[in-house]
């Protein structure tokens, strides 16, 4: 079983930044995808950003050039650097991982999620 735990949530005036963190523990093989998450109230849940294990990345539209998603996998850690941060942005950020816990048993696990509020 792999448990993720995040961090780095909070509130952050317009124009600020934010680092989310989210660590991975437990029984890991290999890790293939980290990705990040949001969801706003009365909206359905957003892919923000995605590293794969080479290094590729991909970001939604609304976030490009404001957004940095990065791993370090002697962590097993992802992270999400937030500047220039909208009101928009505010919602409940979740990292997903997908992973193997042995050569051909894969894992997809979630974290808890973390608040993130841009309000002045």
């Amino acid at each position: 079983q792999v448990q993720l735990v995040e961090s780095g949530g909070g509130l952050v005036q317009p124009g600020g930044s934010l680092r989310l963190s989210c660590a991975a523990s437990g029984s890991i093989f290999s890790i293939y995808a980290m990705s990040w998450y949001r969801q706003a109230p009365g909206k359905q849940r957003e892919l923000v950003a995605t590293i794969t294990s080479g290094g590729s990345t991909n970001y939604v539209d609304s976030v490009k050039g404001r957004f940095t998603i990065s791993r370090d996998d002697a962590k097993n850690t992802v992270n999400l650097q937030m500047n220039s941060l909208k009101p928009e942005d505010t919602a409940v950020y979740c990292c997903y991982v997908h992973g193997a816990v042995v050569p051909g048993r894969q894992f997809h696990s979630w974290g808890q999620g973390t608040q993130v509020t841009v309000s002045s």
